[in-house]
């Protein structure tokens, strides 16, 4: 009987260690558990941040949110300087004094005196023209689309003032680029009486941007990402370019920035044209989009310094207390002189200097330097 005491008791504490030991095992399991969810959200978050951090400068019409941007004169620049180096970020402050506008245009005008230079800044104002050119009739505004400038944004501003939605933040993103519903008239719309009228008396606008930096957007948007599943572009215009551009007739790949180029410079791009439409309108030039040595526009904005040029254009043409431009993610409008001589990198001299002659319009039109690469 006195050995039957100490065996049950070494029973209970054998039972109560392995009770401990499966609460330890158990214990642990939940902390690795939740080690693992920790692991898992941070890494979450990280991923957040840097599509936030890297986000594709030329995307930036996406939903943003939005803010007033308050323009007060701080640091002035020479006539028709607007070639920024990549270093440069916005700071908050207004980097272009009011008369650089008016030297802008000033420019402008010059260029389009010049004899030499004529072929490649006039156009007619045609109907390919006046179909670029958005109507607000309630505030006397024009706006001429240059596609891959940020115009999807500024197509926003003009809904809003004709009062098809009553905020920015409320337009769907299928609407901006629906012309049947987002009810913004084009001036071809209108008889040669109204058109000349509105010409006349109208605030006219449009934006540019480095012409080669623009094409590159243009070849990015339309043929790489493609975020408008928009399939005319990969299906059909792009086998169209190879087929006729493409030099190493082995090589396999999609349409390659190679190809673009040397169908850009092509003196004889036009037949192509023909066959595109009005698709052709996110890489002919500015001089072909608007005409601006036809019209007579009240302020030309640069995208590298849109950060001062948007609410200037808001308050030239009045409607600064209506709307505001929305957002821009710091530095995303600066010159990328990098990503420019990458994919420029390999592409033949003559190739490049082909393309240079069709744009050097809007080059010297808007002030923009040749390209480094091609002073050498």
């Amino acid at each position: 009987m006195r050995n039957a005491h100490p065996q049950g008791s070494s029973q209970a504490l054998a039972g109560r260690i392995a009770e401990w030991l499966t609460f330890d095992n158990m214990h642990h399991q939940w902390l690795l558990l939740a080690a693992c969810f920790w692991v898992l959200f941070m890494f979450m978050v990280a991923s957040k941040f840097i599509t936030l951090t890297f986000k594709d400068p030329d995307a930036y019409s996406a939903k943003q949110d939005f803010l007033f941007l308050t323009a007060v004169p701080d640091v002035g620049r020479s006539p028709g300087e607007t070639h920024f180096p990549e270093e440069l970020k916005p700071t908050g402050k207004m980097l272009v004094e009011p008369l650089v506008y008016a030297q802008r245009l000033e420019l402008m005008r010059n260029v389009c005196r010049e004899d030499a230079l004529r072929n490649l800044s006039h156009t007619a104002v045609s109907k390919f023209v006046l179909d670029r050119i958005f109507v607000c009739d309630k505030h006397k505004i024009l706006f001429c689309q240059t596609p891959k400038v940020g115009n999807t944004q500024w197509k926003k501003v003009l809904i809003v003032l004709n009062g098809a939605f009553p905020s920015i933040e409320e337009i769907p993103e299928n609407v901006v680029h629906d012309h049947e519903k987002n009810g913004l008239p084009r001036l071809s719309s209108f008889s040669d009486t109204e058109i000349q009228k509105r010409l006349k008396t109208y605030f006219k606008f449009f934006i540019v941007r480095d012409p080669f930096e623009r094409l590159i957007s243009a070849f990015k948007d339309k043929f790489v990402h493609n975020p408008r599943f928009e399939p005319w572009y990969k299906h059909e215009i792009a086998p169209g370019i190879i087929r006729k551009y493409r030099r190493n007739r082995t090589e396999t790949r999609g349409i390659q920035f190679e190809d673009f180029v040397r169908y850009l410079g092509d003196p004889n791009h036009r037949w192509l044209d023909l066959q595109f439409g009005d698709h052709i309108i996110h890489w002919v030039t500015y001089v072909e989009l608007c005409a601006p040595c036809e019209i007579t526009y009240s302020v030309v904005g640069h995208h590298e310094t849109l950060e001062d040029d948007a609410p200037y254009i808001l308050r030239e043409a009045g409607i600064d207390h209506l709307v505001s431009y929305p957002t821009i993610p710091l530095g995303i409008t600066a010159y990328n002189r990098t990503k420019v001589e990458r994919y420029f990198l390999g592409i033949s001299k003559r190739d490049i200097r082909r393309l240079y002659a069709r744009f050097e319009g809007d080059f010297k039109l808007f002030g923009y330097q040749k390209p480094e690469f091609l002073l050498n």
